[in-house]
């Protein structure tokens, strides 16, 4: 199955270099570029990608609300977030708006790469330690989000599972701790998703946070 990526960025250069990434990858296809946020939410509407990868500074209309706009759609795509370490602010504003993640513009074209089929298959960009760092401080900051759903419905499993997920490690990773295998593993993790009503892994890592089972 090949992803399909929507490439928006105000810098014709980075979309041209990403393009050109992605045209090396069998796997991937990029099915638009868009130049300004408003242009992002009506070519994502026009050509039903997987994946947008979106530049927080955007003109016309940025990058953040471009994403609200993007995942409030009946079926969203998923979106990475372009941003820089100095910007903290930006990803916690992506990930409110609905963003699965984000990539650091300076990054290892593989890892970009990477981060688009890890967000395509459902997942989300916890792992690395600078990503776990901010999402640790933004599930401390006051915001107004939805309140914490219960774990009344969840099993102890579950919960270990969940545990596991707010710690920032993946499937294989949840699978070797527990003495399970991978496949057991994921279908955890898609069990507490329809459980606790939330959209991906960043959603389940700030519930492990904000029930007291990740410090």
């Amino acid at each position: 199955m090949t992803i399909r990526v929507l490439l928006a960025d105000d810098q014709p250069l980075i979309r041209s270099g990403l393009r050109v990434l992605i045209a090396d990858a069998p796997d991937l296809t990029v099915v638009g570029e868009a130049g300004t946020g408003a242009e992002a939410v009506r070519l994502t509407a026009e050509t039903a990608p997987d994946v947008v990868v979106m530049d927080i500074r955007m003109p016309d209309l940025d990058g953040i609300e471009a994403t609200r706009r993007i995942t409030a759609a009946a079926e969203p795509p998923r979106v990475l977030m372009l941003t820089t370490f100095d910007e903290d602010e930006y990803v916690y504003g992506a990930l409110r708006a609905g963003a699965s993640g984000f990539l650091v513009k300076d990054m290892a074209l593989e890892q970009i790469l990477a981060a688009i089929r890890v967000v395509a298959a459902g997942d989300a960009l916890i792992a690395p330690s600078v990503t776990r760092r901010l999402i640790a401080d933004f599930v401390d900051r006051p915001t107004p989000a939805r309140p914490v759903p219960a774990l009344d419905a969840v099993t102890e499993r579950e919960r270990e599972v969940l545990t596991l997920v707010g710690r920032g490690l993946s499937n294989a990773e949840i699978a070797g701790q527990l003495y399970i295998s991978a496949a057991t593993a994921k279908a955890h993790v898609a069990r507490l998703l329809t459980k606790l009503d939330a959209r991906d892994r960043v959603q389940l890592v700030i519930i492990a946070h904000r029930t007291g089972l990740v410090s």
